[in-house]
């Protein structure tokens, strides 16, 4: 497994440590005008919630793959908040700003692995 899947692979833990749900991995590796490899996108009930998955991304991606984000955007209002790890994004929505900008049809030739809901 290379590095970028490592670190895919500890942001999904980190956000189903904290219950986030409806995660959704888009590989963008084959789109060259994309922002990155990868996005990682899930939904959480509430901005505690959104805020909670986040310090938790934070942290698996830390201890697990070596990894700290470039920036973190959206953390004052917690309905969207995008952390960025350079090949990575992750995006964490309460559900309504989640539907509004329907990030993972951005790219209809991306391919999308949707990971199951852990309850």
């Amino acid at each position: 497994m290379n590095t970028t899947q490592e670190l895919v692979k500890s942001i999904v833990e980190g956000i189903q440590e904290k219950k986030g749900r409806d995660i959704v991995v888009t590989d963008l590796t084959k789109i060259e005008t994309a922002p990155g490899a990868y996005f990682v996108i899930c939904t959480c009930n509430s901005p505690q919630q959104v805020d909670a998955v986040t310090d938790s991304v934070e942290e698996f991606a830390r201890k697990r793959a070596g990894d700290k984000p470039a920036a973190i955007a959206g953390r004052d209002n917690c309905v969207w908040v995008a952390m960025d790890y350079g090949t990575v994004m992750v995006h964490i929505f309460v559900s309504e700003s989640r539907e509004h900008y329907d990030l993972e049809h951005l790219w209809d030739d991306a391919g999308v692995e949707h990971i199951p809901n852990l309850d």
